[in-house]
């Protein structure tokens, strides 16, 4: 298999789910500054011009973040980050689509509609009219699930799980490209820290992050 990996959030998660689970996986770097990943031959492999992608043994290339990580499961069940049985799966899924949807969706674009403007408005559609009520929806989002995470240590209450990987590597972006936690959400901030100091948290980092650049 290779990783097709480069800077961002969405890459990270997914090298932090890895490390999470003792996977080790070739990676090929894209550069995503130049839009490498918006061209041939990167295209030609995925064709959404998105990062990351995992390309299988057979020469299929997966993309998508949940696909890649819930794949990646399957392959390799422990430990598990998704879940054991059907009402632990069903869980992590309804906790990390409400996640996606409530806050690193908004977050996302909030940031490419408005500080990565210079970046994105040749690659996609932009409204940098709406990027800063995107990013209102992010906060609300995370206000939502501070009370959500009242007397629970992680998202999915004692499980840590690949909700918890979506949402630290974008709440962890966010806070470099002003987009904050809200000192408010008291349990948020918590449970930020807490993912914080799992070992995977640094090591997931990209060797440009941790030169300084992006947390990413």
């Amino acid at each position: 298999m290779k990783f097709y990996d480069s800077l961002g959030p969405n890459p990270r998660l997914v090298r932090m789910f890895m490390v999470e689970k003792g996977i080790t996986i070739p990676a090929e770097q894209v550069d995503l500054m130049s839009g490498a990943n918006r061209r041939p031959p990167y295209t030609d492999k995925n064709p959404a011009g998105q990062l990351p992608a995992l390309e299988l043994d057979n020469g299929f290339v997966l993309a998508e973040t949940v696909p890649i990580c819930e794949y990646l499961e399957d392959k390799n069940p422990n430990p598990p980050l998704v879940g054991q049985t059907a009402e632990e799966k069903a869980e992590t899924r309804m906790w990390t689509r409400r996640v996606e949807l409530k806050i690193t969706g908004p977050l996302t674009d909030g940031f490419r509609f408005a500080e990565g403007l210079a970046m994105f408005k040749d690659r996609m559609r932009t409204i940098p009219q709406a990027a800063a009520d995107l990013k209102a929806l992010a906060q609300e989002g995370l206000t939502w699930l501070d009370a959500q995470l009242a007397g629970k240590q992680w998202i999915c209450a004692n499980r840590f799980t690949l909700a918890d990987v979506v949402l630290y590597a974008f709440t962890d972006f966010g806070k470099g490209v002003r987009q904050p936690l809200d000192a408010a959400n008291k349990n948020v901030l918590a449970w930020f820290e807490r993912v914080a100091k799992r070992p995977t948290a640094e090591s997931s980092l990209h060797p440009v992050a941790k030169a300084g650049g992006m947390r990413a």
